[in-house]
């Protein structure tokens, strides 16, 4: 198929994000007598399960994104454009984008993902950053090592806040965090100093619940919990956070100087809900039947972190790269049947490939439901299933030189500082 053989009145589908869900559903339409059309505000797909290896120096942005249009270039039929949907007319089945155009569709499907979710507190936001974009990531690398750099300095007077380093929540994303932080301190920098020992600095995982992992059973929990204290990090559960400055946190009544601070406790869907005019579902998540059409509009499809899928236990299915990964490749094959051949396709279904969490060097997890993994294999499991979901080869090969290279030789090859670091996350920073 080439492009003199693209039909203008094939019907069309609007993809809204091109994240694992977006890019899935636009594979299972490539070819087929469809008319295409991913919206996105960035124009890279972005591996967000290992965004936090560029927070902590591990990997660099380039290692986990990809241009989109590099992706999906091979595709005549799918068109890719850069902007921002700002209306939904599902009436009339229009979208209005950030550059004024306007955009016709016979399927819409959204697939936005999710944000970081401060609990009503956004003021926090700037003095503990989160770990949701790219921006962000290459944000708290600066502020890590700008921390290290400042406490090097003669006289440093806040030495012990500086050298103190706080991770709100206590789910895969905050034992990640906490623990590559840790192995970043104690293994890459603790030869690069003259005047401090970074691998004295102090790593503090504050949850707010009653334990970490919360997701996982409580056995792969113990196990995460003893592996991060082996490696100096000190787990504080049952403290609800009540402030967050530039200071520090106060965090069940008592306050912990600590001049940096990151959030992983909680994310929030985008607010595909306000613009498509639908009522919320769970969790502010839009409402979709089992398969993943939006309640009460027609023609409008959702997936991923936007949407409140339930699963066979009646559960909203979580926010992973697996279940938009499964989802887009379904909805995508059932938009080609029922476009193309008028056929329906059976109800949505997923299948749990296991969830995973690392803690650091040689220790992660595994939940398979029935079967649980801890350690060393673990680890090696992870790397492997990572790897393999990279989008593509080079990608591929060139985080598994740097994983060989810091498995080898303790070192990490990313950590340059590219923005103030001291100073609070305000939006003219995170444009940069």
């Amino acid at each position: 198929m080439d492009m003199s053989t693209i039909d203008p009145n094939w019907p069309h589908v609007v993809i809204i994000g091109a994240g694992f869900g977006g890019l899935a559903v636009a594979q299972q339409l490539a070819h087929a007598p469809v008319r295409v059309t991913v919206v996105d505000r960035n124009n890279y797909h972005l591996f967000v399960p290992l965004l936090y290896q560029v927070a902590t120096a591990a990997l660099s942005p380039a290692d986990v994104a990809e241009p989109i249009r590099h992706i999906l270039g091979r595709y005549p039929n799918i068109r890719v454009v850069l902007s921002e949907v700002t209306g939904i007319d599902a009436g009339s089945r229009q979208l209005t984008l950030g550059t004024g155009e306007r955009l016709d569709y016979d399927r819409l499907v959204i697939a936005t993902g999710s944000t970081s979710s401060y609990f009503g507190h956004d003021e926090w936001r700037a003095y503990a950053p989160a770990c949701k974009s790219i921006e962000e990531a290459r944000l708290i690398r600066s502020r890590v090592l700008g921390a290290f750099e400042e406490a090097e300095r003669d006289g440093a007077a806040d030495r012990e806040a500086l050298m103190t380093f706080v991770i709100v929540g206590g789910g895969p994303t905050g034992v990640e965090l906490a623990g590559s932080v840790a192995e970043l301190a104690r293994y890459a920098l603790a030869s690069d100093f003259r005047r401090i020992r970074p691998e004295t600095a102090r790593i503090i995982l504050v949850e707010g619940g009653p334990r970490i992992l919360s997701a996982f059973p409580e056995s792969l929990a113990r196990y995460a919990e003893r592996a991060l204290a082996r490696i100096g990090v000190q787990v504080m559960t049952d403290i609800p956070v009540e402030t967050i400055t530039a200071e520090g946190l106060t965090a069940g009544g008592r306050f912990i100087p600590a001049r940096t601070v990151l959030w992983g406790a909680g994310v929030a869907p985008t607010g595909a809900a306000a613009l498509l005019g639908a009522p919320p579902g769970p969790g502010g998540r839009l409402a979709v039947d089992d398969r993943l059409r939006v309640s009460g509009v027609a023609n409008v499809y959702a997936l991923g972190d936007v949407a409140a899928c339930l699963g066979e236990d009646g559960t909203p299915l979580p926010g992973l790269a697996q279940v938009a990964q499964q989802q887009g490749r379904y909805l995508g094959t059932a938009l080609r049947r029922e476009m193309v051949s008028g056929q329906m396709s059976k109800p949505f279904r997923f299948h749990n490939r296991g969830n995973a969490a690392i803690i650091g060097r040689h220790a992660a997890i595994f939940d398979f439901g029935r079967y649980r993994l801890k350690g060393y294999p673990a680890w090696m499991l992870w790397a492997i299933v990572h790897v393999v979901l990279l989008v593509n080869f080079a990608q591929r090969i060139r985080v598994s030189l740097q994983w060989l290279w810091r498995y080898l030789t303790y070192r990490r090859g990313a950590r340059i500082i590219t923005s103030a670091p001291a100073r609070p996350c305000k939006e003219a920073e995170l444009s940069d």
